[in-house]
């Protein structure tokens, strides 16, 4: 049998029967499945070398594992299932550039110690999904003369593959060309990832997509599937920002390399922009999930993975004030939202009434102000996000302060600034605070605990309100005088994993995620997590732990709103 083709100008390995190549070839060790040995297969060029002279990790390439005995190829990859791709398949990637010339190829100094338990998991799951079939890959009929047999070697990339990808073009991505070289790939970051510290690898990392972007950017790799699953695999927690000594703002380069797929590739198919267009249609939206809550109770439809128990009915929510709030005065505007008013309204109840307490009168937005963009940008549907922006704006007139009690939608508002660039949303981001960041100048003016909330309460940092906002200090100081006992959780604010829509679309990392946050929960002895964001929530609630928003349990101290009936 011949030996396997590699790229133009590489060495060949030796095959059954062929002739080896100019060079040796190594052999790459690639994750498997839960329960199943490691395999490896041939390299078709020489290995590049790692600093300390090993090959760099890829993590898996060829999909989920398959049952015994199946063998078919996996759906949208070319690759036969169980099998592993071998580097020449990545050959001029955005992988390649990831792990190319030793430059970034391995974990950095002290922190290899720091991967994860799901290394082998998530290496023939999440990252083979990844980087071989996102959504941008759409399968086409094979070439005239390949049918169904299929040689025993993995597919190399090109016209025999069967995939293909839209605007597979070499490009330049919608990014600001100085923060992307602000990058100077020193690893602190790292330890800081959630998907590196499940996987160990360094395309899961953001040193790595930083690396994946710089070469699709600057015409080095194509604009193809394996950059579009480096890039849609991040959870965009955006704690690397915190960590980074250099201040790169990673959140604005996921934001604008996802801008680049979407608009220039299927990255995001049509029913997820459908989806997506829910979202700004509040009423539409609340019809769906009274009906998705009855299919749920009858049986017909059940919850998963960013789709929760829907509620059946919900609380009535008034606003105490129907003129514009004067600035320079406690009243302010309450922002409600498109997900949070529809699955979590009872938060509205209790935060209204703990304003009203603290002696404002709020006022609810007008026509438009339902959905602030905030997953259509991290989606990479900015032109969307920039449509729901201008709403939420004219929503919302005067300069009155704006409260937000969702971490992910007070963290979009205040970035309209940027989003928009004109001075108009740089004076509304100013106006916008976080409920807590608001409440702290008002605790005199709230009443006193009529009885503090028992047990330990723990408080789960959202990523939006630590690492964007970054306010969560102010959870604590509202929560401590209405809680009998404040604890802190030992992961440094990592991420649980909920990441808006992240659950639905990697479900098996988002659980990872979410088991790890809830064990250091079970380690802090909580008996209530506190979280100020509807995503983590909902998705923390759906691990079984008992939820509730911060100021819910301040409602409850104080009997006031829908908090005071303590519910979980």
């Amino acid at each position: 049998m011949p030996a396997p083709r590699g790229l133009p100008g590489h060495a060949r390995p030796a095959g059954r029967g062929g002739a080896a190549g100019p060079a040796p070839a190594h052999r790459v060790p690639l994750a498997a499945g839960p329960g199943r040995p490691l395999r490896r297969a041939p390299a078709a060029v020489p290995a590049l070398v790692h600093p300390v002279g090993r090959p760099p990790r890829l993590g898996a390439a060829g999909g989920r594992p398959a049952r015994r005995g199946r063998r078919g190829p996996l759906p949208g990859t070319g690759l036969l299932r169980g099998g592993w791709a071998p580097r020449a398949a990545l050959g001029g990637s955005a992988v390649a550039a990831v792990h190319g010339g030793g430059r970034l190829g391995g974990p950095a100094p002290g922190a290899g110690s720091l991967r994860g338990r799901g290394r082998g998991r998530y290496g023939a799951r999440e990252l083979a999904r990844a980087r071989l079939a996102p959504a941008s890959v759409r399968r086409r009929s094979p070439p005239p003369g390949e049918g169904r047999l299929r040689s025993r070697w993995p597919a190399q990339p090109g016209s025999g593959t069967g995939v293909s990808v839209t605007g597979g073009a070499l490009g330049r991505l919608a990014v600001d060309s100085d923060e992307l070289a602000a990058c100077v790939a020193c690893g602190l970051c790292l330890p800081h990832c959630p998907t590196w510290r499940v996987t160990g690898d360094e395309a899961a990392s953001p040193r790595g997509r930083i690396a994946a972007m710089r070469a699709v950017h600057g015409g080095d790799a194509p604009l193809d599937h394996v950059f579009a699953g480096i890039m849609d695999l991040c959870v965009q927690c955006r704690a690397c920002e915190t960590a980074c000594p250099s201040a790169v703002p990673f959140g604005r380069l996921m934001e604008g390399a996802r801008t680049t797929l979407a608009a220039e590739t299927r990255y995001q198919p049509w029913w997820r922009r459908a989806a997506y267009g829910v979202l700004g249609r509040h009423r539409l939206l609340l019809r769906l999930s009274t009906a998705g809550a009855l299919a749920q109770r009858l049986g017909v439809a059940r919850t998963r993975p960013g789709i929760p128990a829907l509620p059946r009915a919900r609380p009535g929510l008034a606003p105490s004030l129907t003129s514009p709030p004067d600035a320079g005065t406690d009243d302010a505007w309450l922002f409600l939202g498109c997900v949070m008013d529809a699955w979590m309204r009872p938060v509205h109840v209790a935060v209204q009434g703990v304003m009203e307490a603290a002696g404002a009168r709020v006022a609810h937005p007008g026509r438009g102000g339902d959905c602030c963009g905030a997953l259509h940008a991290h989606a990479g549907l900015t032109a969307r996000a920039r449509v729901y922006a201008g709403r939420v704006m004219a929503s919302m007139p005067g300069e009155g302060a704006i409260v937000v009690d969702s971490a992910g939608c007070g963290a979009a508002l205040k970035g309209y600034g940027h989003l928009l660039g004109t001075p108009q949303a740089r004076a509304f981001s100013a106006r916008v605070q976080d409920v807590h960041e608001w409440l702290v100048g008002r605790l005199g003016s709230l009443p006193p605990a009529r009885r503090r909330v028992a047990g330990r309460v723990a408080v789960q940092d959202p990523c939006h309100l630590r690492h964007v906002q970054r306010a969560h200090h102010h959870v604590r100081t509202v929560l401590s005088p209405y809680v009998e006992e404040l604890v802190e959780l030992d992961d440094d604010g990592m991420c649980c994993g909920a990441g808006g829509a992240y659950g639905a679309v990697h479900p098996d990392m988002a659980g990872e995620l979410r088991t790890r946050k809830l064990d250091a929960a079970a380690r802090a002895r909580a008996s209530v997590v506190a979280s100020a964001n509807p995503g983590c929530a909902l998705h923390l609630a759906a691990g079984g732990a008992r939820v509730r928003h911060p100021v819910e349990l301040v409602a409850e101290a104080i009997g006031v709103g829908e908090g005071a009936g303590g519910g979980g």
